[in-house]
């Protein structure tokens, strides 16, 4: 046993170097200030409060929430029925779709975000409609995939018994397909709204440098403004609402299961 634990040791430095002591700086300029380039460890909560009370902040704060809702939105009403489809395909055909939709995956997102500013560049329309475009394409992949996973899984036999009772197709589909179904399309929801809430590629590049996220807003601050203080202070408010929204899904996920 001692052995096994041994060859963790490497895993926990990993951890302690690249999550832990990252987390800890953060936390250490969020609640502290900087005075002529270095930190002053007196506690302080003005960070927040000046994130907190200026109305700029939190109309940014607000805008990436809504984004992030209604890119989740539109990945569930496009991905579902993708996900459906090709879960009653053939097996072959399944494996076929499964991988030509994990195919755009495999190139780097800033290529694939590059790819689209040129198409849609050509096209006159909001800054807005833009990012929700490059945000819906970069995160559907993600809801699809899992959507699949779940509907795959279900017992062909519900359904046939659906049928038996005299259940149609649209019934069987809303009292056991959809119903089953559920936490996957809440796994969905993680994967899409978590990182749509914090991208800052995808605004920063096909919103024309004038549409601004709260990850756009910490990356100003970390890079150009160089106020590591305030842009910790953004960034736990950042993780608080992360870690939030994690728990509402799991309770979720969790409830779905119970009942």
């Amino acid at each position: 046993m001692k052995s096994f634990f041994r060859m963790s040791y490497p895993y926990i430095l990993w951890i302690a170097l690249f999550i832990v002591a990252p987390m800890f700086m953060i936390l250490l300029y969020a609640f502290t200030r900087s005075s002529s380039g270095a930190i002053t460890f007196k506690f302080t909560l003005e960070n927040f409060s000046r994130f907190l009370s200026d109305p700029t902040f939190l109309k940014v704060l607000w805008t990436s929430l809504r984004i992030a809702f209604i890119t989740t939105v539109c990945c569930i009403l496009i991905g579902y029925p993708a996900a459906l489809f090709i879960a009653n395909l053939p097996e072959k055909r399944q494996t076929l779709m499964t991988l030509l939709l994990t195919l755009p995956m495999w190139i780097n997102m800033l290529l694939k975000t590059y790819a689209w500013r040129g198409i849609l560049m050509n096209f006159e329309m909001e800054s807005e409609i833009k990012v929700f475009i490059g945000m819906v394409y970069d995160f559907l992949p993600y809801m699809i995939i899992q959507i699949h996973t779940a509907i795959a899984k279900l017992d062909r036999e519900l359904l046939t018994a659906a049928y038996d009772l005299g259940a149609n197709k649209w019934k069987s589909f809303l009292k056991v397909t959809l119903p089953l179904s559920v936490p996957g399309i809440i796994s969905g929801i993680t994967l899409v709204f978590l990182p749509a809430v914090s991208s800052f590629v995808i605004p920063k590049l096909l919103g024309g440098g004038n549409y601004v996220l709260i990850g756009n807003l910490i990356e100003t601050y970390f890079l150009v403004a160089g106020d590591w203080n305030f842009g910790s202070a953004i960034s736990l408010v950042m993780a608080l609402i992360i870690i939030v929204s994690m728990y509402l899904t799991k309770k979720l996920d969790t409830s779905t299961e119970e009942g």
